[in-house]
């Protein structure tokens, strides 16, 4: 069994169908998001490279066969016609860490039928978590105006795999490490970290807490200072660090109180010690709404750890998107159910100046002084050119947040852009719009 079955029941029902019907011709679906949440002004398109990695070692094999079977609660014999499918269509998107919005595809697969259809779920279920996390977290980039950012999640998150996806989406949009060691290591993040309260409770004071830390990593520590009195774990960090000669690359961390005014009385007690190379960092409960609080009262904040807010995507949880067939065998199709109405036909997104986009067909010419945003990134089952890099994505994000206008940008009620559609698309919508009518009304 592998991550074939990893979908949803009416995709393997639809592909058997469109098999045993012998509708293999070419159908090209695009993903897209139908509505932003209120909260979000834009999105940040992630979640490409593993879907890649998904797409490229597609195939349904026996065992996969064999729980569909037990699925539909059928011999094994009818699920044989889908043994040996294989993902060799071509794949159109958006790269990660490009800024999108409404309506625009994050990604369109054109492949067989049969094909094109069992991917779905498992498409939707990587990019949309994934935009919704690298969203989120680039509102933290943020709220944090500059100040270094660390993803403490893994622990809160939905799941391991989860935090695994948060801690690689996090480095996308430009934080600076990760408590989490596997991620780090996979992805070549920096890994970063102090100690827990137990820590400290283990020991018979905070001073032989801390003292025996820095003996056990003698390179730059952090000493965690609320455990219990945060002023005098502020004062004891400082005399041990003044004792071992420890000041430059160290920091304390507070995580819990009223962070704004710890962080100022910690400034001074620092201070007034000699230690002004000692860092200050904040965590506890923190996403963008709290570090912006923090960064606009002139906290003397370091650095920001944010963690269950960010990994769970808080505030837009989820995102209203969707997967749909927009041509089957050259033909244009649209579905007219209410509130879901969708546009015909393959699509290209033309981006100008200021992010200005317009949605339009596929074929289409760039319009004098705008860029295509989805290239060509499978053709033939295989990917076209080497794996993305996080730093080329985040090289992205970063020119592309630069030139979102200030009302997207805004973190309280955002005003996201929203596409218009091309001349073009316009139309063929109104062809293919009357020519479902006049089908709907024809006799039998």
């Amino acid at each position: 069994m592998s991550e074939v079955t990893t979908t949803d029941l009416y995709e393997v029902t639809m592909a058997l169908s469109y098999l045993r019907e012998d509708m293999r011709a070419p159908a090209t679906f695009s993903l897209f998001v139908r509505d932003l949440p209120r909260e979000r002004g834009f999105l940040v398109a992630a979640g490409l490279e593993p879907a890649l990695d998904y797409l490229a070692g597609f195939r349904v094999g026996r065992a996969d066969v064999e729980e569909f079977a037990r699925a539909l609660r059928r011999p094994v014999a009818d699920l044989d016609p889908l043994r040996g499918l294989s993902f060799d269509g071509e794949v159109r998107a958006v790269p990660e860490g490009r800024i999108v919005f409404a309506g625009e595809p994050l990604l369109e697969v054109t492949a067989p039928l049969p094909q094109a259809q069992l991917v779905e779920t498992y498409l939707l279920s990587l990019l949309c978590h994934q935009t919704a996390v690298a969203s989120k977290a680039a509102r933290c980039v943020q709220a944090a105006a500059g100040r270094p950012l660390v993803d403490f999640s893994l622990r809160r998150g939905h799941g391991p795999g989860a935090g695994m996806q948060a801690a690689r989406l996090c480095a996308l949009v430009g934080f600076a490490g990760t408590s989490n060691v596997a991620a780090a290591c996979r992805y070549g993040i920096p890994a970063a970290g102090t100690m827990a309260h137990s820590y400290v409770e283990c020991f018979p004071s905070e001073e032989r807490a801390f003292r025996a830390f820095a003996r056990t990593h003698p390179g730059p520590v952090t000493f965690l200072v609320d455990t219990y009195d945060t002023g005098r774990g502020v004062a004891t960090a400082a005399r041990v660090f003044a004792d071992l000669g420890l000041a430059e690359g160290c920091a304390i961390r507070l995580d819990s109180g009223d962070l704004g005014a710890l962080a100022r009385r910690a400034r001074a007690a620092l201070d007034a010690a000699g230690l002004a190379d000692v860092r200050i960092i904040a965590s506890g409960g923190l996403d963008e709404y709290g570090v912006d609080r923090l960064v606009r009262d002139g906290a003397p904040i370091d650095a920001y750890a944010v963690g269950t807010k960010v990994g769970t995507a808080v505030g837009a949880p989820y995102l209203d998107a969707a997967y749909k067939l927009v041509e089957y065998d050259g033909r244009p199709v649209m579905k007219l159910s209410s509130a879901k109405v969708t546009a015909p036909g393959p699509k290209q997104v033309f981006r100008g100046p200021g992010l200005r986009d317009v949605i339009a067909l596929a074929n289409e010419a760039a319009p004098q002084g705008t860029e295509p945003l989805l290239r060509t990134v499978m053709r033939g089952g295989l990917r076209t050119g080497p794996p993305d890099t996080l730093t080329a994505a985040r090289a992205r994000f970063e020119a592309d947040l630069a030139a979102l206008p200030e009302e997207a940008r805004a973190l309280d009620s955002p005003v996201a852009p929203v596409p218009p559609m091309s001349t073009r698309l316009t139309a063929l919508t109104a062809v293919v719009r009357h020519r479902i009518a006049v089908r709907a009304t024809a006799t039998p």
